[in-house]
This record gives C-alpha cells, structure tokens and sequence, in this order.
C-alpha cells in the first residue's frame, strides 16, 4: 500500500509445509512473517505460527491494543505457547474451504494436531457461544488432538495488556484462569489442569490416541461471565465455524484454473473484515518491517478508502455481494458528503468504527520485529492529500451498481457532490497512492484516478438516467486526459511516467489500461509497458519505484511490491501477452506462504516483507486470476 502508512514452497491449503526445527517458544527468537496462519471471527483476528504459538491477537478489535504482541517483541509482547513437548516436524494447512487453522506436530512416538478458530456462526453479525446469546463474547479456541500413538504437550499463556505496556495479574478462580488488567480481562479455561504464578498459566498434559483437550480464551466483562469450554461445545463450535465458512464461499462463481488460490484469498479479505460496521482493514497487523532493521513500518489496521474499494471490486467480481452492500453502508455513514461532512478533500482513511483521529505514536518498549525499530500505532498519513481514493470510491459504486443492486437517490447525490470536487480540485499536487513523506506532486496515478471518478459517474448518470451537469463533467474529464497525455509522457524514456514533467517511472502506471483509460495494445502504452519490463520488474516481481531517483522521504531499501506485480500480470493480459503474463502468475504464486497469504512485499531473497496478510495483494490476485483465466479461454 504505501510509504506512510499504507500500506518458500509451492503453496496449497491442502497440503501443509515442513518445518523441521525443534518446537517451543526460543526468546530473542522470531518465525518468519511467512511462517503464520490467520484465524479470526470478523471482529479481529489471530496470527499462529507454525510452531503453534499464537504471536499476534488484539482483543476485542483489529484496531484494539495487543494482548499477544511476541512477533513484535519475542520477550515482552506476550504469546499463547501450545506445541509438543518434544522434538517435532510440524506441517500447517486450512480445513479445507475455511479459517480454521490445524497444526500438525510429528513426534517420534505420535501425531498431534491443534485446530485454531475463533467461533462464527449464522451470517456473521454474532457470535456462538453455545446458546447464542452473548453477542459480545470474544472467544478463541484451541483444540488438541492425538491422532496416532501418544504426544506430550506444553501450554504456556502469556498475555501483556496494551502492547505490553499495561500491569496484570493472574488467578486460579473455579478451575479458570482470570488474567485482569485496568482495560480487560479475560479467562483461559481448559479441559487439562491450569497452573498459574500470578502472570502467566502453564499446563503440561500427554494425549493418546483419539483423545483430546480444549482451551477457550475468553473477553469477560459487565455481563460477560466467564464458561468453560468442555469437548462437547468445542465440537460443536468447529462444526458450525466450518459450515459457516464453507456456506460463506457457496457465494463464489469463480470455477477457473487458480480456484484454490483465488479462494484461499477470498476467505483472506473476509477476515479482514468488520462485521459491526462493514469496515475493511488494509492488513491484520502493524510494524511488520518492508525492511529487516528499517523505518518503514506501519499501523495498517483501518479502512483505507483506496483498499476497501478494490476489495468490493474484488469481491463483487467473484459472486460476493454482501460485503460491498456492508462497505456502502460504511462509506454512507462515514465518508460520503452528508449530515454537515465536506464534499472534499476526504480522509484517506478511518477507524473500523468511522472514527477520523488516527493519531500515530511510537512504542519506545518494544523492540520491534527483529529489532525493526520502531514500533507504531495509529497512521499520521491519514491528514494526507491522496485525490486517487475519489477514483477507487466512485469505481466500487459504479460496479456495485451494475453488479449488485442500483444505487439510492441519496447515494447519487454524493456522488455527485464528489464529482463537483473533484472537477474544481484534480490539478491539486498532492502526495499520492504511496503516500510518500517527500512533498506533493503532480502524480500521474491521482489524475488518472481523478478521470476514472468523473468518467465512471457519467457512465452511471447514462446507464440510469440520472439528473447531472453532464457538459460540466464531460469538460473535466477531457481535460483530465489531456494533460495526461501531454505531461506525464515522456518521450526520453518512451514511457508514462511517475508525475509531470519528469523521467521517473512508477508501476502504479500499469492502472492506466485496467481503468480503461487507454488501450492494452496503445503503441505509447505496450512502449511503458516494456519501459516498465526493464527497469522496475525483477523474474515477474515488480519494484513500486526506485527511491534513488525518486526519493520518498524515508530511509532504507524495500521488496516488491506485490500488488504491483499481480497489476504487472493484468496489464500483460489485456496486452495479448499471455504466455508471459501466465507464466509471471505461476511465478507470483510461488512466493505466497504454505497457506496461499501474502504480506505486502517481497524481499530480494524472497521472504516475505511488511504487514501480513495485506488486502491489497489478495484482492490483485484476485483480479489477475480472473481477468488471465478468462482470456485463457
């Protein structure tokens, strides 16, 4: 996603990746970001790494402070330890078609298995709790099985409250564990004796084939009673999480060639979303580095205008139409113009619950994943100048339009007040997709955007026979265009370029023929494209710019850029350039985890960089994968 903010083995989800290493928890010693699943109910989410540690869990929200932050600091950020005792291999993959997590621990003596959820049930506006009455309950469960001879197993539960920055203490009360700090409490239950010291809970249990345990964390406050979790409801939870998310994706008409891919990152964007309000967050985690030991590391935990649409995109493409119809309610209560908010400019960004102060502030007491100092919460790039969003905005509710159901009256008369900004506003420099700290400029990525905005709006004011100044609107966007055409190419470099009058090149130009701006087989088009090839694209990864030549206000280097990449592979499709556009797909998917999730960026020795998993990504390869399938025929 971006500068300021923003924003390995063949993968599969049915078949889980080795990993050889000794299990239980080594401080000072960090998995890779790749080495994790994502599990989550639609109100926040968990990381669970390969060795069955539960590294990242902010409770009872994606935007609420850490409980387990250990990826961000393996001593003091707290982590849920659950792994044999001894030496095993481990393999992790999804119960097929859903987020449900297994980890499999091979042992000399047996096979164990943990099943991570957390429980969703019905259409996902609630949560089970076995009787269906507590919405509020904030549950994550952890079951362990034996599956073949005997395997010891070691619990160790370790929360720190607030990024670790909040005291706790922790009790034995009616065979529970009671973790308590000012903010929230929760209780560990468990079906294996619990010990506790006063801080963290320990539980050290052998299970022989066909026999099992549960543990349940739970959110209790005001009326929210601690329970038990006993095997019985553990059962049925997983049941009616599975059928959830194999109902949820009944939804997809994708039938295509990368049908495992596509709805591995399908059921991706799903947990990134916020059921209470529609929102949809850029990514599940924040300050995971874009390089080891770096700067750029970013709070991507809210609704970036710009993601949340090509998400609906995403998702619309597919089949699904309840999240955009959820977004559009978002968009109308938060964002649009309306109950005394301006018509522009607009925040790029807000809060899951439509809040506007983002305030970013750095974590000194944690030490950042690997040392990548600092730590951040909060996103300063949210008061930034972005023009691009009206594009992405109005783009989603174009296709929501056509795809899902007509727009309101009320809708259309946001639209149109956006388009009148937009029209009085788009030759504005400003700081662009990247959300560089370098200064504004006249980027090529914003006017394209701006055109799309007001393009799409006549399309819709056409197709509906809706009231608008269309003379108005029909001026601007040709305006628009010209000045594309005459400043932001370059004949020097026979290429489009980053912003006016200049020789930078930016793959965030590889939009201008999937917005349908100019044509996939344009000579000055194919001429950027091969331009592009040359300088920015690395064995199919694509680079977003090069800060040497462009500087960005911040130190250090970065990976690819995935989304960037996918875009790279559209662009080659509509260009009729399939054997290379297919086989640059096939390389892509080969850098995704043993799960099929992608981070933000990919690093030049292929590990995986940034924030994880990140929406902008999944909902590229979405496109990619539909758009390249379909011309594939």
């Amino acid at each position: 996603m971006s500068e300021a903010s923003t924003h390995q083995d063949p993968p599969t989800s049915g078949h889980g990746q080795d990993h050889g290493q000794d299990q239980g928890q080594d401080h000072g010693h960090y998995l890779p970001i790749a080495d994790h699943g994502l599990i989550g109910d639609l109100r926040s989410v968990a990381l669970v790494g390969t060795n069955g540690t539960i590294d990242w869990y902010c409770c009872p929200s994606f935007d609420a402070p850490s409980v387990f932050a250990s990826i961000l600091d393996a001593d003091k950020g707290g982590s849920f330890e659950l792994a044999a005792a001894v030496p095993a291999r481990t393999k992790q993959f999804y119960f097929p078609d859903t987020n449900v997590l297994l980890t499999r621990f091979f042992t000399e003596d047996g096979v164990g298995e943990i099943q991570d959820f957390m429980p969703v049930e019905g259409d996902g506006d609630g949560h089970s709790d076995g009787g269906g009455t507590e919405a509020d309950r904030h549950r994550l469960i952890r079951r362990v099985l034996c599956v073949r001879g005997s395997v010891p197993f070691h619990a160790r539960v370790a929360p720190r409250f607030d990024y670790a920055a909040q005291p706790h203490t922790a009790r034995i009360h009616d065979d529970m564990v009671v973790f308590e700090s000012k903010n929230l409490s929760l209780a560990l239950t468990s079906t294996e004796p619990l010990a506790c010291d006063g801080l963290d809970a320990t539980a050290d249990f052998k299970l022989h084939e066909g026999e099992s345990a549960v543990f349940a964390l739970d959110q209790v406050s005001g009326d929210i009673e601690p329970r038990g979790c006993p095997r019985a409801e553990a059962e049925k939870l997983f049941g009616a999480t599975v059928a959830f998310w194999r109902n949820w994706l009944t939804a997809s008409q994708y039938r295509g060639r990368w049908r495992e891919m596509v709805h591995r990152s399908a059921l991706t964007l799903k947990l990134l979303t916020y059921a209470p309000t529609g929102a949809i967050v850029a990514a599940a985690t924040t300050s995971l580095p874009e390089q080891i030991g770096g700067e750029r590391n970013w709070d991507y935990r809210y609704v970036w205008v710009r993601d949340a649409a090509f998400c609906v995109y995403a998702l619309l493409r597919l089949g699904f139409t309840s999240e955009a119809k959820s977004f559009m309610a978002f968009t109308a209560r938060h964002i649009s113009p309306g109950d005394g908010r301006p018509a522009g400019p607009l925040q790029i960004m807000y809060g899951i619950d439509g809040r506007t102060d983002l305030h970013e502030e750095e974590l000194g007491h944690l030490e950042g994943y690997q040392g990548s100092a600092p730590v951040r919460i909060g996103n300063a790039a949210a008061d930034q100048l972005q023009l691009d969003i009206y594009g992405a905005l109005i783009d989603s509710v174009y296709l929501y339009d056509k795809w899902a159901q007509p727009i309101s009256s009320d809708q259309w008369d946001d639209i149109c007040a956006l388009v009148e900004w937009v029209c009085d506003h788009w030759d504005q420099p400003d700081e662009g997709v990247w959300e560089t700290r370098g200064g504004r400029k006249n980027f090529l990525y914003s006017r394209l955007m701006c055109w799309v905005a007001i393009e799409r709006a006549i399309r819709l004011a056409n197709r509906r026979g809706l009231p608008a100044d269309l003379p108005r609107w029909r001026g601007a966007r040709d305006t628009i265009y010209r000045r594309i055409m005459d400043r932001c190419w370059s004949p020097a470099r026979k290429a489009f370029v980053q912003h006016e009058d200049d020789d930078v090149l930016d793959a965030a130009v590889l939009m201008m023929p999937l917005a349908k701006f100019i044509s996939p087989t344009d000579p000055k088009w194919l001429s950027t494209l091969d331009a592009l090839t040359e300088d920015l694209v690395s064995d199919s990864l694509v680079y977003r710019y090069d800060p040497k030549v462009s500087p960005d206000g911040l130190r250090g280097e970065e990976g690819t850029f995935s989304i960037c990449s996918f875009w790279y592979v559209e662009a080659m499709t509509r260009a009729g350039r399939l054997d290379e556009a297919r086989l640059a797909f096939e390389k892509m998917l080969t850098y995704a985890n043993h799960l099929g999730l992608y981070a933000e960026e990919i690093s030049h020795t292929g590990e995986q960089q940034g924030n994880f998993p990140q929406a902008f990504t999944h909902l590229a390869l979405i496109s990619a994968a539909f758009n390249l399938d379909r011309a594939l025929g």
